[in-house]
């Protein structure tokens, strides 16, 4: 039986506006657990309360009330022994943009007395690809590369637990694989928190989703997907009298939208049992291709939010 590393227990964060008469819930009774081993997804739009999350979680905040328990410590009772078994990434925020790559990484390590670290860095410089550039000014560097860097910082500390928020954010197509993909071999538990439904889905093992402060849901993505889908989109492609076809649909109680493509339609159907009478519709044209679409994240989570 995998143990929860990760633990929260109805964890609170509330700010009171100018005068006190008005609470604003940045988390409200958020209830996670991480497994051991596992890569966790927090997602959620900006404002959901996900890098609060995080800032309680490491320490960098204090929980209005509740606690969380990391590896055996309360995060609240004992903050330096939890901190103690964590490495975060806050984006690119926590380079110093007027030294170089190089002295980054030394001055980090140097604080939290990292063994070895002049062959650790030039290993993880290494691995990340960033050998060329290890002693250029970070000022210089392009987004992708500062958030490589940030990585590369946070997998020196070589500790159980790595907390990462939006370790993607406004990377270009090739940066986010880079990372998606480092990020997969790692073999530590994670805690990721991201808007960008693809990277949630190509990492986290169980995902849960936030909003207004609030846990709607944690599963894995087939447990979630299993639970939410009762309507289901399917993709058409007709030959031809594609005008007749679209009426036709129009008229069925059981079709929820329909959304026109180049060779068809995408029919949404309120519930897969309706899938026969879609079937009995169809029939009647020359049909190309039936092909019923995967449900995405982004259709969950809007789901899960009406």
């Amino acid at each position: 039986m995998v143990n929860n590393i990760l633990e929260t227990f109805d964890l609170t964060k509330v700010y009171e506006l100018k005068g006190g008469n008005i609470k604003i819930f940045a988390l409200d009774n958020a209830n996670i657990s991480v497994k051991e081993g596992e890569i966790f997804g927090l997602l959620g739009p900006n404002g959901a309360g996900k890098t609060t999350m995080i800032q309680i979680l490491t320490t960098l905040k204090q929980p209005t009330s509740g606690y969380a328990i990391i590896d055996g410590y309360d995060i609240v009772q004992k903050p330096k022994f939890a901190k103690s078994k964590i490495a975060l990434m806050l984006g690119s925020k926590m380079l110093y943009h007027r030294i170089t790559a190089y002295d980054n990484l030394k001055f980090f390590c140097k604080i939290y007395k990292v063994p070895n670290y002049k062959e650790k860095i030039q290993s993880m410089i290494k691995e990340l690809e960033l050998t060329r550039w290890l002693n250029q000014y970070v000022e210089n560097f392009s987004s992708g590369m500062m958030m490589k860097l940030a990585l590369c910082k946070t997998l020196l500390l070589d500790r159980d637990i790595l907390f990462l928020d939006e370790p993607t954010l406004g990377l270009d197509v090739n940066s986010v694989s880079f990372i998606v993909n480092k990020l997969k071999n790692v073999k530590k538990t994670i805690f990721l928190t991201s808007h960008d439904m693809n990277v949630i889905e190509k990492l986290c093992n169980r995902i849960a989703f936030i909003n207004k402060g609030k846990i709607v849901k944690i599963g894995t993505k087939r447990d979630l997907k299993r639970i939410t889908q009762e309507g289901i989109k399917v993709d058409v492609d007709i030959k031809q009298k594609k005008s007749q076809l679209k009426s036709e649909l129009y008229q069925q109680n059981c079709i929820s939208n329909i959304n026109e493509t180049e060779n068809g339609f995408v029919i949404s159907l309120t519930k897969r049992e309706n899938y026969k009478d879609l079937l009995s519709v169809l029939y009647k044209y020359d049909i190309l291709k039936i092909q019923e679409q995967e449900l995405k994240l982004e259709d969950l989570f809007l789901n899960l939010n009406q």
